[in-house]
């Protein structure tokens, strides 16, 4: 069935929403390396490539974050900052279904720190089968990477909501502005913004995840100064139940080391029942990183994983409990064991990223690696043997990336050229001349790669 009365009436709102917008060491742990290369040519192999483009209606497409796929719905979601919203995408059919505003931050002119939206997640109930953290309807997954959103007891949380952090922002009259995340039912017609959570930073609040079992999302600050993480119930009232401030002296964080770099992606892993999360410096040295394991229950900070020369950013939760680590350093990508904390590969062949996407349907990873030393670039590294793919060329800080697994088609967001520069336009040179100076959403694929595409 292509669709539900529920996707009908979120599309034709959408559809009158997009005609009105004519925008480390502390871990003890030990580390084992094994470098993992392939013979794959970097084209990208088995004929991987940009196929379709999305225009996406407003202000060109030059200022975004985070990407999500809801495989539920069958629906892109990408925090588009140069039009203050998240644009909305059929992964379906590639096209533009419409925009959610909710008074973002949108491209702040004093830079990332202050803009929004930035991360997104959809807490959606209807998931039948996770992987990874990510729901596959209808196929079957290994049962210690499966994740129901269903309690203990068997009862249902009703929520379907897209949950996004915003930069600073005035959110009572006569204070100062501050962080929030704002949360969209995605159930009403049009979906309504149904709670704004402050966090109480001077910066963006920044990248989440989504811990089902407790009912908490974990979102970082990362811009503020020292950075923090804040776990907010995703049942009504949606409270913060608790600041972890990542700096020596937090009752919640029992470490040495200083975190001088940030905090960057987070992730769940219902294996171990912790957040993860990429901390890109420690101590002021840039080789030094680490993942932090975050106790939900216990509401602190229990160990770093030592990360060295990575500067980790993008995080994701692929195969036997094994995290992919974008590097933001651009000589490497790396695979760590959640559950030892064990380094189990060092890819090379592709660095600088920032998202990074585990796609069930195919069993790959994808990069969104914008600082990878051939250029802008979308990295593919196989999920079962942790051997790099290939790689296929962007566009200028092309730094997101998300899949549906239904149909295995990539989604990455691309700007257009800077002005005085050369750098690529792949909006252009497979969409036509319309798409001049608007950037773009790019849609990847590879031949004979697709799986069901009914949902």
């Amino acid at each position: 069935m292509r669709s539900t009365i529920l996707e009908a009436r979120f599309l034709l709102f959408l559809i009158a929403v997009s005609i009105a917008s004519t925008g480390c060491g502390a871990g003890n742990r030990p580390a084992e390396a094994t470098t993992r290369s392939s013979s794959v040519s970097s084209g990208g192999g088995a004929d991987f490539s940009l196929r379709t483009t999305v225009a996406i209606p407003g202000a060109p497409l030059k200022a975004f974050d985070i990407s999500w796929v809801d495989t539920g719905t069958r629906r892109y979601y990408l925090a588009d900052r140069s039009n203050a919203g998240v644009d909305v995408v059929d992964s379906r059919t590639s096209s533009f279904v419409g925009r959610i505003e909710g008074d973002f931050a949108g491209a702040d002119p004093r830079g990332n720190d202050f803009s929004g939206p930035n991360g997104v997640v959809v807490i959606h109930d209807a998931e039948r089968v996770r992987h990874a953290g990510r729901s596959v309807p209808g196929k079957k997954m290994e049962s210690d990477d499966a994740e129901s959103d269903q309690d203990k007891g068997g009862s249902r949380s009703s929520a379907h909501e897209l949950w996004a952090g915003d930069g600073p922002r005035v959110l009572h009259a006569g204070e100062a502005p501050q962080s929030s995340v704002k949360v969209f039912n995605l159930d009403s017609t049009p979906p309504t913004l149904v709670a704004t959570i402050p966090t109480g930073g001077s910066r963006r609040s920044d990248e989440m995840a989504h811990d089902p079992r407790h009912h908490l999302l974990a979102v970082v600050n990362n811009a503020d100064d020292p950075p923090f993480l804040s776990l907010i119930s995703t049942r009504p009232p949606r409270n913060v139940v608790v600041r972890i401030t990542f700096a020596p002296g937090d009752p919640h964080y029992p470490f040495k080391n200083a975190v001088t770099g940030g905090l960057e992606q987070p992730r769940w892993v219902p294996k171990t029942g912790r957040f993860y999360v990429s901390v890109p410096e420690l101590d002021g040295d840039a080789t030094k990183g680490a993942i932090a394991v975050v106790d939900p229950v216990a509401q602190m900070v229990t160990d770093l994983l030592p990360v060295s020369n990575c500067q980790p950013a993008g995080l994701e939760l692929g195969p036997r409990q094994q995290l992919l680590i974008g590097c933001a350093d651009p000589s490497r990508s790396i695979v760590l064991d959640a559950t030892t904390g064990a380094i189990v590969a060092i890819i090379k062949e592709v660095g600088g990223s920032d998202e990074v996407w585990f796609n069930p349907g195919d069993e790959r990873y994808y990069l969104a690696a914008r600082n990878d030393p051939s250029g802008p670039s979308l990295g593919i590294i196989d999920a079962g043997t942790n051997a790099f793919v290939g790689k296929v060329p962007t566009a200028f800080n092309a730094h997101s990336v998300a899949a549906d697994p239904r149909n295995n088609h990539v989604f990455v967001p691309l700007t257009p050229p800077r002005s005085g520069t050369s750098d690529p336009d792949p909006c252009v040179k497979s969409g036509g001349p319309t798409f001049t100076g608007r950037g773009c959403i790019g849609v990847y694929w590879r031949s004979g790669a697709e799986d069901d595409d009914e949902g």
